[in-house]
């Protein structure tokens, strides 16, 4: 599976230390992440993750790949008190929910993905994915 991993400034380190505790079940799938979350990441981690732009253009990024079925999971690790950009915050939102991407936003959420992940609960979206293609001419 694809997942995206985004974090607001004062969630970087939080979210390098769940990709430790974690790195077992990312390490089975394929990450992306904006540039300095991501460099956090490969370095606390040792995992290997795309690096998209840094900021809002990652951010972007993701909204793309999450509108061309390209992201199956999303966890935006945010403050909720402003200092990420909530316009660009509740664009992400609003295509995961209109894409169907499980989607995370604090850390308590994610935990319940990663073990949904681990246990084969998503795995549904690659099911999905494979029909969508079945119907494609």
């Amino acid at each position: 599976m694809n997942i995206a991993l985004i974090a607001s400034d004062t969630k970087k380190e939080l979210i390098s230390h769940f990709c430790i505790a974690y790195a077992g079940v990312f390490g089975k799938h394929t990450l992306f992440a904006t540039g300095s979350t991501g460099r956090m990441i490969q370095e606390a981690a040792g995992l290997e993750v795309h690096l998209l732009y840094p900021g809002t253009g990652g951010v972007e990024q993701v909204e793309s790949m999450v509108s061309c079925d390209e992201i199956d999971l999303v966890m935006l690790f945010r403050n909720g008190l402003g200092d990420y950009d909530s316009t660009e915050e509740n664009n992400l939102l609003r295509l995961c929910d209109v894409h169907n991407i499980p989607v995370a936003t604090n850390i308590a959420t994610a935990e319940a993905l990663i073990h949904a992940l681990e246990r084969g609960d998503l795995d549904w979206r690659e099911m999905q994915k494979a029909n969508r293609k079945k119907i494609e001419f």
